[in-house]
């Protein structure tokens, strides 16, 4: 997601601010009163958390966000902010067939940022960490000329093994877990600044804070899945990660996406956007997308086969000319 410079942080003109408060002063405020998961034998207050491993193996990914590139100030509040920088890295976790146990989080903003807003990035951080049964075990807060959020999740594969893009098998049913278009639906609204009906609502507000489907990569991976990914970057170019691994074929049913082109269609008349092009290449939704060698499993949906070869996504059987996803240095 791209946008303008939005100039200054949130601030509180009645509050202190990080500069005035001080780092440690700060990060206690954060910190004070939360209780850690099962998992954090040993919380913020040392020199490094103490996370336990029961599987004997750790899931473990990172993501960032930067401000005016992942997300906006004038569109999002710091608790959106949060919950995103969650989501986004548990959805990575999933994706492995895993749980997500524990997050560690840099933090970095102007000085001038106020404490009021930093604690509702933290309020937002933990809120969707506990969705999860998780929580924060640690990290660090420094200096920056604009926000900057760099999470670190560990998971749990409970015992059982990595999912990996590589799997996919010719005869495999490709399907999902979750919903697509919705945050690129939100995105364009927030950007031509369409308000629109009540749906609009819940569209713009599917940009700010994705809905991964928690649960599913652990089912997915109990099923057999052969092959899974989080859908990030967009479906054309997630599962284009799985065929180039895998090296097969993948080719999609467009009547099985009818669901999710139908929920943004009325946004995209609105903007003058083809709705399918945000279902098939619009990312940040953080849905699931695996294959399986039979039929998926509860809380998936089949929406195409793998084939032999070559190595390409198809959509009907014809490669799509449209956009296929996100470009991170676009």
């Amino acid at each position: 997601m791209t946008g303008e410079t939005i100039g200054d942080d949130p601030g509180d003109d009645d509050g202190p601010t990080l500069a005035t408060a001080g780092e440690f002063v700060v990060i206690d405020r954060l910190v004070s009163g939360r209780v850690q998961a099962d998992a954090v034998t040993l919380g913020p207050g040392d020199d490094a958390a103490v996370v336990t491993a029961p599987d004997g193996r750790t899931v473990v990914s990172t993501d960032m966000l930067v401000q005016d590139r992942h997300f906006r100030l004038d569109w999002s509040t710091p608790h959106d902010i949060g919950r995103k920088a969650i989501a986004q890295n548990a959805a990575d976790v999933e994706a492995m067939g895993g749980r997500a146990v524990a997050f560690v989080v840099a933090f970095g903003a102007p000085p001038g940022t106020s404490v009021a807003a930093a604690t509702e990035l933290s309020d937002g951080l933990w809120h969707e960490a506990r969705r999860l049964g998780a929580s924060i075990a640690g990290g660090d807060l420094v200096s920056a000329p604009v926000w900057v959020i760099s999470v670190t999740v560990l998971g749990d594969l409970g015992g059982r093994e990595p999912v990996r893009r590589s799997g996919a098998r010719a005869g495999d049913t490709v399907a999902v877990a979750g919903e697509l278009g919705r945050s690129a639906a939100g995105y364009a609204l927030w950007e031509r600044g369409v308000e629109g009906p009540a749906g609009f609502g819940e569209l713009r507000q599917r940009h700010l804070t994705p809905q991964p489907p928690y649960g599913q990569g652990a089912r997915a991976a109990n099923a057999g899945a052969t092959a899974m990914t989080d859908v990030s970057d967009g479906l054309l170019a997630d599962l284009g990660h799985i065929a180039t691994a895998s090296g097969v074929g993948i080719d999609l049913d467009s009547s099985r996406l009818d669901t999710d082109r139908l929920a943004v269609a009325e946004a995209a008349t609105a903007v003058g956007a083809d709705p399918l092009a945000w279902v098939l290449g619009g990312g940040e939704d953080h849905a699931l997308a695996a294959t399986f060698p039979g039929a998926p499993p509860p809380g998936w949906r089949a929406i195409g086969r793998v084939l032999a070869g070559p190595t390409a996504v198809l959509l009907d059987g014809a490669a799509w000319e449209g956009n296929a996803g996100w470009q991170s240095f676009d």
